[in-house]
């Protein structure tokens, strides 16, 4: 019992305490002063001799065939010919992300039109009274006849040889 006084005195103390911390800084943040802002003239522009570039950027890289293909089909240039010798591995890295998603585009849209045409053609299909199973079935009947051709071929040979 006596522990838990103890406990509950402690967070009585701590809670008191907590509280006029918190009031403190609730009074001391506030101030009667107007603020008095400092007006600095902006710098006069400076001709940028160097431009700073990311140390692990790569200053040009050489395209090669497929890379100025992609280049072409992602729309950066208008043809192979207006490629530059040198081009950014950032400006061929954003063209290969171009052509990349308008692939996956490509996909979806032949995926989705596989499905329609798969549900057209099942659709017909039941409307011949089609089935997989009915054809499994057919499949295995010829099958069958077959095994039994050939027995009695089999069979007529063994007579035949006696």
């Amino acid at each position: 019992m006596n522990f838990v006084r103890s406990r509950l005195s402690i967070g009585n103390l701590i809670g008191q305490r907590g509280r006029q911390i918190t009031e403190t800084w609730i009074h001391r943040g506030m101030c009667n002063k107007p603020q008095e802002a400092k007006v600095e003239p902006p710098p006069p522009p400076a001709a940028p001799a160097h431009v700073p570039r990311a140390s692990f950027r790569i200053p040009g890289y050489r395209p090669s065939e497929l890379d100025k293909k992609i280049l072409v089909w992602s729309g950066r240039f208008k043809t192979a010919d207006k490629i530059p010798e040198l081009v950014s591995f950032e400006m061929i890295d954003a063209a290969r992300n171009k052509v990349r998603v308008k692939a996956c585009y490509v996909m979806m849209a032949a995926t989705i039109g596989a499905c329609l045409l798969m549900v057209f053609l099942g659709k017909r299909a039941a409307g011949r009274h089609e089935s997989l199973t009915g054809q499994n079935m057919e499949k295995k009947a010829r099958w069958r006849e077959e095994i039994q051709k050939e027995r009695e071929a089999a069979l007529a040979l063994s007579q035949k040889a006696q």
